[in-house]
């Protein structure tokens, strides 16, 4: 009965490690729960990088509740491998072993081929199970729902470390580029006016997204055409950095993006190769570009765009200004589409 749950508990603990996005770089997002006799008794994700990873933290919560005696024969899911070298913390392997936890279950390997596997090895030595969670970890008497089940968590599990995985990999971050369009194709109007084609409901979902990663890139010419803020409008993020490409360099010494806060400098590059190398090599993992179209092809151009995001509004600019553009099927004229699609695409890394 108890591996039919594991993929219900790791997915407990993938939503645990969510909360760490935008906070860990240069460290992986990972979540943990301990388990005894089939309850929750300890939950734990890594915050920040030096802190307690996701295992340590779980494991001091489950004894603050229980006691430290009171893990002996209890099992532990988590979403990544646990660490088995002393960095900055240390290993999560001993502390799994000193905590008398018996088994444990993990969703995807270290992507760092120094480390992979050595977890497993070092656990079972120590007399603790350590199994990957994979349809076959499932036995052959379970359903095909379940099996389904439990390759969806794992693919979760892997996009969450998409980032982390090619910045351990390549030394590059991941980079997401994210484009409104209307349904004509159009980015913004003749005027060379963006603001606003998507809608309010889509603006909460961008802000979202600066929430979940390190860096928050456009290029001078949305700068000096819309003064964005680059900011968490939703839910403020400290950690969050701003990167402005600039062939020129010449830039608003009032924009926004340099007087408005104190906690998330803006780091200005000649290119966007430069810009990617020179934050890999910061230990950023995750880059958010948000315009404009100019960035977005030079990125594209040199193969450094892991996954696109379109924002499809049912609004169609035409000719005319963003602020008349016209809802298909409607007489009116409004300036937000009330519904957008967002639409997805990944390349690679997941």
């Amino acid at each position: 009965m108890q591996k039919a749950c594991d993929a219900a508990f790791v997915r407990k603990a993938i939503s645990l490690a969510e909360r760490g996005l935008g906070h860990v770089r240069p460290n992986p997002p990972v979540g943990a729960v301990v388990v005894l006799d089939g309850k929750i008794v300890g939950r734990g994700w890594h915050r920040r990088c030096g802190g307690d990873h996701a295992e340590v933290a779980a494991i001091r919560d489950a004894q603050r509740r229980l006691g430290e005696r009171a893990l002996a024969g209890a099992s532990m899911y988590v979403t990544l491998e646990p660490c088995s070298r002393p960095g900055r913390v240390g290993a999560c392997t001993d502390a799994i072993l000193a905590s008398g936890i018996k088994r444990v279950v993990y969703a995807v390997p270290d992507p760092n081929p120094v480390n992979r596997g050595k977890a497993q090895k070092i656990l079972r030595a120590g007399g603790v199970e350590c199994e990957r969670l994979t349809a076959r970890a499932l036995h052959s008497g379970r359903s095909k729902v379940e099996r389904d089940f439990a390759r969806s968590i794992v693919r979760e599990a892997k996009r969450l470390i998409a980032p982390f995985t090619k910045h351990v990999l390549t030394g590059l971050p991941f980079v997401t580029v994210k484009i409104a369009m209307s349904l004509d194709g159009r980015i913004c109007d003749r005027f060379g006016e963006a603001r606003w084609i998507s809608s309010e409901a889509a603006r909460r979902e961008t802000a979202r997204l600066r929430s979940r990663v390190d860096v928050v890139m456009v290029g001078a010419e949305t700068i000096r055409r819309d003064n964005p803020s680059l900011l968490c409008r939703f839910g403020r993020n400290n950690d969050l950095f701003r990167a402005v490409v600039s062939r020129s360099g010449c830039l608003p010494k009032d924009a926004r993006v340099f007087t408005d806060s104190y906690v998330n400098p803006t780091l200005v590059y000649r290119d966007a190769r430069e810009a990617m190398e020179d934050l890999g090599r910061r230990g950023f993992t995750h880059v958010l570009c948000e315009g404009g179209l100019s960035l977005a092809v030079s990125l594209a151009e040199a193969g450094l765009v892991d996954e696109w995001i379109s924002v499809v509004a049912p609004v169609v600019i035409g000719e005319g200004r963003i602020g008349c553009a016209k809802r298909p099927f409607a007489s009116s004229c409004v300036s937000v589409a009330g519904t957008d699609a967002f639409c997805r695409w990944s390349l690679g890394w997941r």
